[in-house]
């Protein structure tokens, strides 16, 4: 059975809370007759008010995952948005089993040949308009993949970027996401309209048009691009 399928449809089980997390988040279990797995299920119902984010963040948690794989970019883990889930509507994604000693600035720091992903994720934090990419945000997996989590105050409108991945400031933007980009200036995932507001899809759009006609990936012009806490 494939990702999409088991999340969508398996038996979901509450495992275990994730306690350092600023909103209820839990590890959960998909079951769906011999299939079975791990997954992060981010409840609605547990999130903490926010004066710029309408509640409902699990959706922009499974729009970052559809912006991804209809990119080609394969950045975000499979999530899903279930009604049904034991607290009520939430996000569920795919469980990454990523070495807990790696976040961002290990992997940048130790890790030259997975800079290109590095860059590819710079580029999506951008194109998204990340407000949170912390580093431990990032996660890297056993087999060398390098993920991002962790979306959901991601497609506000107004510019709110903060990351700590800007040590590609300046470089011009990879190769294999400028297809995508281009794409992306006259198109859209037709689930996006279901996710996100409309100004959120212009807007979109009109981040990766500066993208594409700047060519390069920018600099923290604000002094404020960086989340806090760091990792």
């Amino acid at each position: 059975m494939d990702q999409l399928t088991l999340l969508s449809t398996g038996e979901v089980g509450l495992v275990a809370q994730v306690m350092d997390s600023s909103n209820a988040t839990f590890v959960a279990d998909v079951t769906a007759g011999d299939a079975y797995s791990w997954a992060i299920y981010k409840p609605q119902a547990g999130e903490r008010p926010l004066w710029d984010f309408e509640p409902g963040l699990h959706a922009r948690e499974r729009a970052a995952h559809v912006l991804s794989e209809w990119l080609g970019w394969g950045l975000v883990p499979t999530t899903v948005v279930r009604e049904d889930a034991p607290m009520g509507v939430g996000s569920l994604q795919w469980f990454v089993d990523g070495d807990q000693r790696q976040h961002y600035f290990t992997i940048a720091r130790d890790r030259p040949d997975l800079h290109d992903q590095l860059r590819r994720l710079a580029v999506f934090d951008v194109v998204t308009n990340n407000t949170d990419r912390k580093s431990g945000h990032v996660l890297l997996d056993a087999a060398g993949r390098v993920w991002g989590i962790d979306h959901g105050l991601c497609f506000a409108a107004e510019p709110k970027l903060r990351t700590v991945i800007w040590d590609f400031a300046g470089e011009p933007l990879p190769g294999d996401t400028l297809e995508g980009l281009d794409r992306l200036t006259r198109d859209a995932p037709d689930e996006l309209a279901e996710l996100l507001s409309a100004s959120e899809l212009v807007a979109l759009r009109g981040r990766a048009r500066r993208l594409v006609a700047h060519g390069v990936l920018p600099f923290d012009q604000t002094g404020h691009g960086y989340p806090w806490p760091l990792v």
